[in-house]
């Protein structure tokens, strides 16, 4: 059972766990003579790479990549691209102490029900290390998207809001997103973050937070009715990013308080061509693409190892009081932003290739 593999004609499978010897991920269907080498992805995973501020965790990797098939002398050959990321900061013995506990809120339990057996390790498979693989495959996808294309399509996110603290939005300012350790888009609300994460870490807990990623240049006609609706393999494709329990496109939610004429994506013929005059269905309408900005929202829980006490069971069936020692990010939200970046370049890098495939 392939459940770990993502896409139909661009697929990644990832493999690996936390506190293994490392991860990666095989990516098959890349068309063939595309340029492509580490120089293409490491910046990607880069940008993901923990321990790079104090509200982070401090595990120290380097996350290099190493491509180990489908590339011959600087360019794809059409076979499986394989990808390997060595595990260098391991910590094990943090986690003896909880390894027949279960951490409420977190995957222990219900991968020991599903298959009798864990990795405790920093929670193994269900641990947000799996991501780095994710970003790798999103790198190449983007390589796809831009030869297929002929032009790159900007993919960009940010965090838009930290537990009960959002941006004012009238300040958005993509510039500023590569200037502080959260992707914030709104300078302003830095401080009041930090104040924020400073006081969860010292009270031993820790917050959610809220990621928008957008895509520009997509072109029109990208996904399909009825069961492969692009916005439908969207949503699934941030659903399956660790600790995410809510996606949205578009307006989302905020949908059901408008009034059929303000959500109505009005249109108008200008120099030729079709312009939207606002973007409510967020860049997708009956499941296809339109042209406009694809963006999608989704929301990260708090992270569920934390250092102050709460109520479990163990293996055994007893009720004990669970606190995670070791390294953990306060709010996970933070590096998941260059991982929903590269889910939705994978999803359209998929959609684009079985679009041509369908239509030309």
């Amino acid at each position: 059972m392939s459940f770990n593999s993502f896409g139909h004609l661009f697929r990644f499978t990832t493999w690996g766990e936390s506190h293994g010897p490392a991860i990666g991920c095989i990516v098959d269907g890349v068309p063939p003579r595309i340029p492509l080498s580490e120089a293409d992805i490491q910046p990607w995973l880069d940008r993901r790479r923990p321990g790079q501020s104090r509200f982070t965790t401090q595990r120290r990797e380097s996350d290099q990549v190493k491509i180990l098939s489908g590339v011959f002398e600087g360019h794809t050959t059409g076979t499986p691209i394989s990808l390997l990321i060595e595990n260098e900061d391991q910590r094990s013995k943090d986690y003896s102490a909880i390894k027949d506990q279960f951490r409420p809120g977190h995957a222990d339990y219900t991968y020991w029900t599903k298959y009798g057996i864990r990795d405790y390790r920093g929670g193994g498979r269900s641990s947000a290390r799996e991501t780095a693989s994710r970003v790798a495959a999103g790198a190449i996808a983007r390589k796809v998207l831009e030869h297929v294309l002929g032009a790159p399509v900007t993919i960009r996110g940010a965090l838009v809001q930290m537990g009960s603290h959002a941006i004012d939005r009238s300040r958005w300012d993509w510039a500023a997103v590569e200037q502080n350790p959260f992707w914030s888009p709104d300078a302003a609300i830095v401080a009041t973050w930090e104040a924020h994460l400073d006081g969860v870490r010292k009270a031993g807990s820790s917050t959610g937070a809220v990621i928008e990623v957008t895509a520009s240049g997509v072109p029109p006609g990208l996904g399909a009715p009825i069961y492969g609706k692009l916005d439908a393999d969207l949503a699934a494709a941030m659903m399956g990013i660790n600790a995410v329990k809510g996606v949205e496109i578009g307006a989302g939610f905020a949908a059901a308080g408008l009034s059929g004429e303000e959500n109505a994506d009005e249109m108008r013929m200008e120099n030729g061509k079709v312009a939207f005059l606002s973007n409510n269905a967020g860049g997708i309408l009956g499941g296809i693409s339109t042209g406009q900005d694809i963006v999608v929202r989704f929301a990260v829980k708090p992270t569920s190892s934390i250092p102050t006490p709460r109520k479990g069971i163990t293996k055994q069936g007893e009720n004990v009081e669970v606190a995670t020692k070791g390294r953990h990010d306060p709010c996970v939200g933070i590096r998941a932003v260059p991982v929903g970046e590269a889910m939705l370049a994978v999803v359209l890098a998929d959609h684009l290739l079985r679009h041509r495939g369908q239509c030309g």
